[in-house]
């Protein structure tokens, strides 16, 4: 027959020890509970507790938010600008001139109905450095338009401009940009473009004006270019001597570099140099007759091309009548010009050319 173990009640010490070493295991580890009960405390913090429809309100705020920035940042928006923190000469100007009807006409439509098309412009300090201020891409007469009403009236409207802030680096560069604009809405002259191609050769824009000239014209024809280059070259040597630039007739600024090209600089300023011309006609003038006085230039073998022609002469006479002479190749003319000119007169000088040349 099997002894039986005889059981023994634990005394108050084993439980001591009991409890203390279930204590040591049990100690760090989270208390027990169902998975429901995470689900449940996960769906309660979940839960938002206000109406579907400002749910819905604070959603769209949301998405509208996000294309208010992405529109930003890629120069859509328009802002309103105080013009004092709008720099109008931060970029050497491409455009020379502004004609004073033109931009009187400018400000009464401003000033009727307001302007309906933004001026763009790039920060020039950024919002981490303080208020940002702006240099102005494009929109000169825009701007000149409203600071002039603002200091005509005074009123409080015309103290800020519509804008849109441009990043200069993604339009190719502050000049490309403002080159582009203007190119577009009023097109350059030939000295404007070539003036522009050299101050950004000058300002390290690009390492040379044949660059520059690609660089800011490269939409247009190689002929276009090769126009912009000689007016670039008459910018570079006889910009500080001309009156009136601006003036200069495509034909007449081809002539004048070509004699440029040739060496005829020091004459040519020489020349500019002995009192101002009044109006561009009178630099006009004096620039041909220093031409017209000009030797033909030897033919260069080393160039090629066709020997040179028979060469004509222009001459301005202080009656305001211009005579000049030339050969097409197979016979000579003569061309008279000028307000004084009218049949009657060109039938006096004909009958006095028949003399002249009907004499044995």
């Amino acid at each position: 027959m099997a002894k039986r173990k005889t059981l023994v009640a634990p005394s108050s010490e084993d439980l001591s020890r009991l409890e203390d070493e279930f204590r040591r295991e049990t100690s760090g580890r989270p208390p027990l509970a169902a998975p429901i009960a995470h689900v449940a405390a996960e769906t309660a913090a979940a839960l938002d507790p206000r109406p579907a429809a400002d749910r819905a309100v604070e959603a769209r705020d949301r998405a509208d938010a996000l294309r208010l920035r992405s529109a930003e940042e890629r120069g859509l928006v328009i802002r309103e600008i105080p013009l004092e923190l709008i720099d109008a000469d931060a970029l050497v100007r491409d455009r020379m001139v502004l004609d004073a009807d033109e931009l009187m006409e400018l400000q009464t439509s401003i000033a009727a109905h307001g302007l309906r098309l933004p001026i763009e412009v790039f920060e020039t300090v950024g919002t981490g450095q303080g208020t940002p201020t702006y240099g102005l891409l494009s929109g000169y007469r825009r701007l000149r338009a409203v600071q002039n009403l603002r200091g005509l009236s005074g009123q409080a409207k015309y103290a800020t401009i519509k804008a849109m802030v441009r990043d200069p680096a993604s339009l190719g560069g502050p000049f490309a940009a403002m080159v582009e604009e203007n190119e577009i809405r009023s097109s350059l002259s030939h000295f404007e473009r070539g003036r522009i191609a050299v101050i950004a050769a000058q300002q390290g824009v690009f390492p040379n004006v044949e660059a520059a000239v690609d660089g800011l014209f490269s939409q247009a024809s190689k002929a276009k270019r090769s126009k912009i280059r000689s007016f670039a070259l008459i910018f570079e040597e006889l910009g500080d001597m001309l009156s009136f630039p601006d003036a200069l007739r495509e034909k007449d600024g081809l002539r004048l570099a070509a004699a440029l090209r040739e060496g005829a600089e020091a004459r040519l300023r020489d020349g500019l140099a002995e009192n101002a011309p009044e109006t561009p006609a009178d630099e006009l003038d004096r620039l041909m007759g220093i031409l017209d006085r000009l030797e033909p230039a030897p033919q260069r073998p080393e160039r090629g091309g066709r020997p040179t022609g028979p060469r004509g002469r222009s001459t301005a006479l202080a009656s305001g009548v211009r005579l000049s002479s030339g050969h097409d190749g197979q016979h000579w003319f003569i061309r008279i010009e000028g307000k004084r000119v009218d049949a009657v007169l060109v039938d006096d000088l004909l009958r006095e050319l028949e003399r002249l040349l009907g004499r044995a």
